[in-house]
């Protein structure tokens, strides 16, 4: 489970990075025929976000943090798809800046959630007393 985990951040940072990239072009008024490409790479980030939350859940990660990272990919999902209708005209600036937060959120709680996994597999089981005895036997 640990190549899938270094597998899902890899793909997630990459991810991020275009993302941002893309944001940026967006923001100065270039690229515009990219947005769809953009969006379908968020909702493929949040869905890595969630793979790993579940990998998580399943590797004794805090089920908080794995909470966390479900109802945030949902928050990207929702922010993402209904951005350009919230807070339209002059002050629209305040929706981009959150979207930008909120999907550089995505990738630190991606972040987290893959150190976690990597922690939890790096520690070594502990052996019950009758494990011991039957080994010593």
């Amino acid at each position: 489970m640990r190549t899938a985990t270094t597998v899902i951040q890899m793909l997630i940072r990459l991810i991020g990075l275009i993302m941002i990239v893309l944001g940026v072009l967006f923001w100065t008024g270039n690229a515009l025929n990219l947005i769809g490409l953009h969006m379908l790479l968020g909702i493929t980030l949040v869905l890595l976000l969630w793979a790993l939350a579940i990998m998580a859940a399943r590797g004794g990660v805090s089920l908080g943090l794995v909470a966390l990272a479900i109802t945030w990919g949902l928050i990207v999902v929702a922010l993402g798809m209904t951005q350009n209708r919230l807070l339209p005209g002059d002050v629209h600036w305040v929706i981009k800046v959150l979207h930008l937060l909120v999907g550089m959120g995505a990738i630190g709680i991606a972040e987290r959630l893959a150190a976690g996994l990597k922690r939890e597999q790096s520690v070594p089981l502990q052996k019950t007393p009758a494990q011991s005895s039957i080994d010593a036997g």
